[in-house]
C-alpha cells in the first residue's frame, strides 16, 4: 500500500543522491526530519538530494494482536484510525517539507524496519535517516529498536539523529 503524494518527483530527481527519511507519530522522527532538512537541503536550489519520506503503517491485524473472535468486528475500525493516523503523520512531514523541491511521500503497510530498508533498496537511496527514541538496552531488548535494525540491514549509509534531551 504505497501511496506516492508526489508524482512528478520521480522525473526531476535524475542525477540526484536519494535519502530515504523514516517517520513515524513521535517528536524523534520529525526532529530527525528537520535535522536532515537543515544539513542536506538549503532553501534555495540547488539541492542534492531526491527525498524519499515513508512512514511505515501497521497492519490492523498486527495492532489488535490475539483479542479472541470479537476482534474481526473491530478491524475495520482499527484499519480506519491507522491510515488516518499515517496520513497525519503525511501531512505534517509536507509541513515541514515545503522547501524542498524534489520530496516523495509514501505510507508503506508493515512493520517499521522492513519498511524502511526495502525503501532503501526500492528506490536506490544513498542514505537513511531515523530518529532515535533513546531507551536504554532493556526498553530496545523488549521493543525492539527500528534505528538498530536499519543500521545493520540497510543497505545503505544509515545516519540515525537523536534529538538531545532537555535540560533542567
Amino acid at each position: 500500500m504505497a501511496e506516492e503524494a508526489s508524482a512528478p518527483a520521480a522525473a526531476a530527481g535524475e542525477g540526484k543522491m536519494t535519502m530515504v527519511v523514516g517517520v513515524d507519530e513521535s517528536d524523534h522522527s520529525y526532529y530527525a526530519l528537520q535535522w536532515a532538512l537543515q544539513h542536506f537541503f538549503p532553501p534555495a536550489p540547488p539541492q542534492r538530494y531526491r527525498l524519499v519520506v515513508v512512514a511505515a503503517k501497521p497492519s490492523a491485524a498486527s495492532a489488535v494482536g490475539f483479542a479472541g473472535p470479537g476482534a474481526a468486528n473491530v478491524l475495520p475500525f482499527v484499519e480506519a484510525d491507522l491510515k488516518r493516523s499515517s496520513l497525519r503523520v503525511i501531512d505534517k512531514a509536507k509541513e515541514l517539507c515545503a522547501q524542498v523541491s524534489d520530496a516523495v511521500f509514501e505510507v508503506v503497510e508493515g512493520d517499521a524496519r522492513n519498511v524502511l530498508c526495502e525503501a532503501v533498496e526500492r528506490h536506490h537511496a544513498e542514505m537513511l535517516v531515523v530518529g532515535s527514541h533513546g531507551y536504554g538496552a532493556i526498553k530496545r531488548a523488549v521493543l525492539g529498536s527500528v534505528s538498530d535494525y536499519c543500521a545493520h540491514h540497510a543497505h545503505c549509509t544509515v545516519m540515525i539523529v537523536k534529538k538531545p534531551k532537555n535540560k533542567h
